[in-house]
């Protein structure tokens, strides 16, 4: 049994600065949240049975998961036949931790290291570059986790990636338990809340620190979709704080509890 950790994300901030066409285009920073993993678990089959297996608590049709996803890319682009061959022995397992509509990315996590896990156990050998233009078929999120980074910037629909040098922020999460609709909320966006973009503002935070920005602005500034969030889900309100920024579309949100 192979077992690896698939972490969760936070986005201290996010900004929406455009459109292309049905996509909306962000600038945003993105952490690697450790301490919340999925597993990811390659296990030997009793006996050799073809075709892709996978088990776990998922909320989705098989062909609609990010796991299932990355798996069929990865096949079309390496055109590896060992990857159909390796499956034929081993099933996957995931034991999922990350909520899901939460805004912490544990579909794109999970894709991402299943890919990056699939790589190291075959000795594939791909490039960076090869894993993004995977990541990118997949979802907006994935190629932040494909990256490795601790913290990064991360704009155009998700697949710009550049590392930043960050300060070490101990972070407390505080869950929902409401399933929010990415597509919902950024129609919800679109519709109240499109005409208050601010580029400019959006351009400076890239330049501050996790710190810094938490000292300086207020949750429904760093993150644009909190007001929408909040249109679609009036209810999420009575679980808020001062000092409770929203990570991404939601529904979790997180404090800081240390500075460094």
């Amino acid at each position: 049994m192979l077992t690896f950790k698939s972490p969760a994300k936070l986005n201290i901030f996010l900004k929406v600065v455009g459109k292309r066409d049905n996509y909306h285009l962000i600038n945003s920073r993105f952490i690697r949240y450790d301490k919340l993993f999925d597993e990811i678990i390659f296990e030997k089959k009793d006996k050799q049975k073809s075709g892709f297996e996978m088990v776990g608590n998922f909320d989705c049709k098989l062909e609609n998961n990010t796991i299932f996803k990355a798996y069929k890319y990865l096949c079309e682009y390496a055109k590896d036949r060992k990857i159909e061959s390796f499956f034929s022995d081993y099933l996957l397992k995931v034991n999922k931790n990350i909520p899901t509509g939460a805004g912490l990315g544990g579909g794109s996590s999970n894709a991402a290291t299943f890919l990056l896990a699939v790589d190291e156990l075959l000795n594939l050998k791909l490039k960076q570059k090869d894993f993004y233009a995977i990541g990118e078929k997949i979802g907006a999120d994935v190629n932040f986790f494909i990256s490795k980074y601790k913290s990064a910037n991360v704009s155009g629909i998700g697949e710009k990636i550049e590392e930043f040098s960050d300060d070490e922020v101990e972070f407390k999460l505080n869950f929902v338990d409401i399933h929010a609709n990415t597509s919902k909320v950024y129609s919800a966006f679109r519709e109240h809340f499109f005409d208050k973009i601010d580029i400019k503002l959006a351009n400076d935070m890239m330049k501050k620190t996790t710190n810094e920005l938490l000292k300086s602005f207020d949750a429904k500034t760093l993150n644009d979709l909190l007001n929408p969030l909040l249109v679609c889900y009036p209810q999420i309100k009575k679980y808020m704080k001062e000092e409770m920024y929203l990570s991404g579309s939601g529904s979790t949100f997180f404090e800081a509890v240390k500075n460094g």
